[in-house]
């Protein structure tokens, strides 16, 4: 049977079906090959748009790309304004208010210059990429602060600012996006006035009226906990079309707003709603930018002169540099801390798929030049990936801002179990921490030299400060087995599901007291319950580090210590394993074993003993 096609290609179903697959294939084949998915995204819809010509979204989808492209943004920054605490943004660090309040409005001004004077855009046009190229892009900084391993406080301003810039670069293309419009169509400057005004009030008193509502109804418990995110997709859509009919695009503004008035409501179910909304943005982003890859001409292509370079090199260079060093002057920042942040701001999806769509817009208003921003847009988005993706680890390490290359494992609980462990992956030179709400359990980790957080690991204050992107691994052993298994259900999605572990529940085997596979986190070392484990390290067991050798391989070390307990193996390239009972280590040459295994006294009574019993039965 033949490839269903229309008159004009691939029939709509297949090209949406293949947008979807290519975008989420994308990020998934980056998260393989440790690449920026941004790029892989770039070259798939690149290859299978201008290059091949196999998907021509304009002629797939006709007259429903633009609402599809509008409506997916309008989400998108929807979720941007989800992520905008106020009492987070008001204890933030002086350095992150700072890039904020001082850096994002010198920012706008500064990349609107370069891309009037160096790319040669009109000021309209300039004025409205200007704003959104604040946003530097959480969803690109996240992955690049994992694997540079930065130290704690250039790691938290690069990822406060991206956090909160996000949104606020949105609302700054969009009101410079409201100028243009309303200058474009009014009569007159009064008349100009009062349709600006007009536009963004309604918009606002929109966005913040709709985020109260939802607020009270879902505190209230007016919808059930089942409806909550589609009564909030339902209601998005809604104050998005609404205020786009008064105004020209200024939904984009009132769905902004919203979500920040959400994000700031204390909602108790304000992690399942961010964290669906994360889910969709994800696929979202892969879509539009697929799409707006794909519907890329050759000829528009083309258009990426010298002066394209030019603008790129002056954003990289001065655009970026010199709003960051203005606002951080004077500051508790040291330098070296200010020339890392300053010469680091990877642009991501988020800024091409809003610059796509008001470049698009700004055509339609009549401004010819605005076709130019799309192709800018991704000039600038694969040049600063590219660039950051493989010079800011060098970059780190040179200044000296390196948290260490090797995965680190966070502890949850201060037992001796804990503390024995914890020692042991010192040994193995791992970052390594142990927390616990309970102050005195800390302190035999204190005394050993352990770094400890004391305090909720599930509370605010963990979350700004620990430093979660050194720890790769997490480790739940406390004495309470509702709590370990609660902290490994909900930092699984943090640390990815096959990196949180936990000690073996005590009415585990219980059918009554059986868990879903869902909740809770993978066994480690032999399957223990917390008083087993511990119990073990009271009758003389104890944690100890063996290096692999060619003479001495994972046989020789397993006929030398056939009790021993394997918990961890850390490879010779640097990659941490935490074994389970069902685990093996690989034992390549060079690895390092860490084992739990009787300590050589222990063991020379278990043999004095079993000598005796022999001898006495042989008697």
């Amino acid at each position: 049977m033949a490839v269903a096609e229309t008159a004009g290609g691939l029939d709509p179903v297949l090209a949406f079906s293949l947008v979807g697959a290519l975008g989420v294939g994308s990020q998934w084949l980056a998260w393989k090959l440790r690449l920026p998915a941004i790029v892989l995204m770039l070259v798939a819809g690149l290859l299978i748009g201008p290059a091949l010509g196999v998907l021509d979204p304009a002629l797939q989808f006709g007259d429903m790309l633009s609402p599809m492209v509008a409506i997916a943004v309008a989400i998108i920054l929807f979720e941007g304004g989800l992520t905008l605490n106020l009492e987070t943004l008001r204890d933030a660090a002086v350095g992150v208010r700072r890039l904020v309040f001082v850096g994002a409005p010198l920012g706008w001004i500064a990349s609107t210059a370069a891309l009037h004077y160096v790319a040669g855009l009109s000021w309209e046009g300039a004025a409205v990429f200007g704003g959104i190229m604040i946003v530097t892009g959480p969803t690109v900084i996240a992955p690049l602060l994992r694997q540079a391993r930065l130290s704690k406080r250039p790691a938290a301003l690069l990822q406060w600012e991206a956090i909160v810039n996000d949104p606020v670069g949105a609302l700054a293309a969009v009101l410079a996006f409201e100028v243009v419009i309303v200058l474009q169509t009014a009569t007159g400057g009064a008349h100009a006035v009062q349709q600006l005004v007009i536009g963004i009030g309604f918009a606002t008193i929109l966005g913040l009226g709709a985020g109260w509502g939802i607020a009270r109804s879902f505190r209230n418990a007016w919808v059930p906990e089942y409806m909550k995110v589609p009564v909030l997709f339902v209601v998005l859509i809604a104050i998005f079309a609404l205020s786009n009919a008064v105004l020209h695009e200024s939904g984009l503004l009132a769905v902004t707003i919203m979500g920040i008035w959400i994000a700031n409501a204390d909602l108790p179910s304000y992690t399942e709603l961010r964290r669906f909304k994360e889910h969709a943005t994800v696929l979202l982003v892969s879509g539009v930018f697929i799409l707006l890859a794909a519907g890329m001409s050759l000829e528009t292509l083309m258009t990426l002169d010298w002066r394209a370079a030019a603008f790129v090199l002056s954003v990289i260079l001065i655009a970026r540099p010199l709003p960051v060093l203005i606002a951080l002057a004077f500051s508790n920042v040291p330098w070296k801390e200010r020339l890392l942040v300053a010469f680091t701001g990877p642009r991501g999806v988020v800024l091409v798929a809003v610059a796509g769509l008001f470049g698009e817009r700004l055509v339609q208003l009549g401004i010819e030049d605005a076709d130019r921003i799309a192709p800018l847009a991704f000039a600038l988005v694969a040049a600063t990936v590219v660039l950051h993706g493989f010079t800011l680890t060098p970059l780190a390490h040179a200044l000296g801002l390196t948290a260490g290359r090797k995965p680190g494992v966070m502890i949850l609980g201060g037992s001796r179990w804990s503390v024995a462990l914890a020692k042991a992956l010192q040994k193995l030179e791992l970052p390594v921490i142990i927390a616990d709400p309970n102050h005195a359990h800390l302190r035999s980790a204190r005394e050993a030299g352990i770094e400890t957080f004391f305090g909720d690991i599930l509370s605010e204050a963990a979350e700004h400060k620990l430093e979660l992107a050194t720890y790769e691994k997490l480790v739940c052993a406390t004495d309470n087995d509702a709590y370990n298994t609660l902290v490994a259900t909900d930092l699984a999605p943090e640390f990815g599901r096959e990196n949180v572990l936990q000690l073996k529940r005590v009415k585990q085997s219980s059918t009554r007291h059986a868990l879903p596979s869902t909740l809770g986190g993978r066994a480690i070392g032999a399957d223990e319950t917390f008083f087993e484990a511990n119990a073990r390290l009271a009758q003389g067991w104890e944690f100890r580090v063996t290096q692999l050798t060619e003479e001495f391989g994972m046989e020789q070390w397993r006929e030398k210590n056939p009790e021993a307990i394997v918990t961890a193996e850390l490879g010779p390239n640097g990659t941490l394993r935490l074994l389970g009972p069902k685990d093996s280590p690989k034992g390549s040459k060079g690895a390092q074993i860490l084992a739990l295994m009787p300590t050589r006294d222990t063991r020379k009574e278990v043999q004095n003993g079993a000598d005796r019993a022999g001898g006495q039965a042989g008697a």
